[in-house]
């Protein structure tokens, strides 16, 4: 499910307080299409750019996958915060988005959670036991956390075995609500949800174990004449946006 964040436009005058007879500066308005994981940090780094700026950015959450199906369709989204490289990637090659204006802005990291204390162990052995009925994880064709879920437990070659107790989430926020719910006693979520969750159980995934979460962004061609657009993108490099992404625990490229 996508859901939308829903924020005033501001309208900033320099000058005229002066009587300087300066031209009103509009504060713009940019749709900003953000993979799931992400939410929270990129709720704090709206606030941040909004005070920077001026300029509001307008966030719909969901997963990848499901965000790509709409920009293709038309979808008004004028910047791509992806899960992944492969789809902002795409949208390169078929001319959805703005050639040179992509580039990672996270890596993301996977854990196996759950509520119960104890429950989950340190190397994810309770993968191979009967202590749990239900594992959620994000839909693997639409979300790379998924993706990556399904790829750490055919590497821990417990994938077929489980395949019976998995519930699939339509996003990485399905996933986690499974579990937040009880309806899944464990599922592997990323870890910017928990890392601020007290108690429960958690194992978190080597990175060795499934292929990197590569998190790009690009600018698409819907808003590639929005300065509010461009001025996102760019406040998404700075100090202040990367060490908010630091501290949900993603990694970024030095």
């Amino acid at each position: 499910m996508i859901t939308r964040r829903f924020q005033i436009v501001g309208l900033a005058l320099f000058g005229a307080a002066l009587g300087l007879g300066a031209a009103p500066a509009l504060a713009a308005d940019t749709q900003v299409a953000v993979a799931a994981n992400f939410t929270e940090p990129a709720k704090e780094i709206a606030a941040a750019f909004k005070a920077k700026t001026g300029h509001t950015a307008t966030l719909s959450f969901g997963s990848s996958g499901q965000f790509y199906t709409l920009m293709a369709h038309g979808a008004p989204y004028e910047v791509f915060l992806s899960a992944d490289a492969d789809r902002p990637k795409k949208a390169e090659e078929e001319g959805l988005a703005v050639p040179g204006t992509r580039y990672t802005y996270a890596f993301g990291r996977l854990v196996l959670y759950s509520k119960t204390p104890g429950l989950v162990d340190d190397k994810g052995a309770v993968l191979k036991t009967d202590k749990f009925a239900k594992l959620s994880i994000a839909d693997p064709t639409a979300a790379p956390y998924g993706l990556a879920a399904v790829q750490t437990m055919q590497k821990l070659k417990v994938y077929d075995a489980l395949t019976p107790r998995i519930v699939k989430g339509s996003s990485i926020t399905q996933a986690y609500q499974y579990v937040a719910t009880g309806n899944a006693e464990l599922g592997f979520v990323a870890l910017s949800q928990v890392i601020a969750e007290p108690g429960g159980s958690r194992w978190l995934v080597p990175t060795a174990d499934h292929a990197p979460i590569e998190q790009q962004a690009v600018l698409l061609k819907t808003g590639e004449k929005n300065p509010a657009a461009r001025a996102f993108l760019t406040f998404l490099k700075s100090p202040a946006a990367v060490a908010i992404i630091k501290r949900y625990g993603y990694q970024v490229r030095r």
